[in-house]
C-alpha cells in the first residue's frame, strides 16, 4: 500500500510540471545527504548525472551497479553522479542502501520539491546536467537495453570537456 501511495504521490506531485528541454538551465537544489548537503553547485564545471530513486522503485536497484560503475569508470574525466531519493522516510533509503550501497553522492529529498521542478514523470529518472549548468538529456525508467545508449551520452558529454 505505501507503494501505491508514493507512487500516485510522485504521479500527482509532478502531473503539472513539464520535463526539461535540453538548454534549460537545470534547477538548483540543496539536499541533505547521509555525508552533509548535497548542493548542485557544488558541482559546477562537471557533468552530472542526476538520477531520481526511490527505495520501492525495483529497476532502481538494476541502476545502482550501473552508476557505480559510471561513476569508476568517468569520476576522474569529470563526471559526478548524484542520487536523489524521494521517500518520505530517509530510513527506507538507509535501507535500500544498506543492501545496494552507492559509490556516488546522495542526496534526501523526502517532499519531492526536486523532482517537481524538473518534471519527473517516474522512478527512476535520470537528467544529465552539463559543465554550463543545462540540461543536455533526460531519461525516464533503466533498463539493461539502457545502459549502453546512457554511457554513450556520458561519454559524448564528457567529450566536450577536454
Amino acid at each position: 500500500m505505501k507503494k501505491i501511495i508514493a507512487a500516485y504521490l510522485l504521479c500527482g506531485l509532478s502531473a503539472s510540471a513539464l520535463a526539461l528541454e535540453p538548454g534549460a538551465p537545470a534547477p538548483a537544489f540543496t539536499l541533505n545527504g547521509p555525508d552533509g548537503a548535497v548542493k548542485l553547485e557544488q558541482y559546477k564545471g562537471k557533468l552530472v548525472y542526476v538520477d531520481f530513486w526511490a527505495s520501492w522503485c525495483g529497476p532502481c536497484r538494476q541502476s545502482f551497479p550501473w552508476m557505480n560503475e559510471m561513476q569508476a569508470r568517468y569520476g576522474a574525466q569529470g563526471l559526478q553522479i548524484v542520487g536523489v531519493n524521494v521517500d518520505a522516510k530517509s530510513e527506507d533509503a538507509r535501507n535500500f542502501l544498506a543492501v545496494t550501497p552507492a559509490r556516488f553522492a546522495i542526496a534526501f529529498d523526502p517532499n519531492g520539491a526536486t523532482p517537481r521542478s524538473y518534471g519527473i514523470k517516474g522512478m527512476p529518472s535520470s537528467v544529465l546536467i552539463g559543465p554550463d549548468g543545462k540540461v543536455l538529456y533526460e531519461h525516464s525508467g533503466f533498463r539493461a537495453a539502457d545502459r549502453d545508449t546512457l554511457e554513450s551520452r556520458i561519454k559524448t558529454a564528457l567529450g566536450g570537456l577536454k
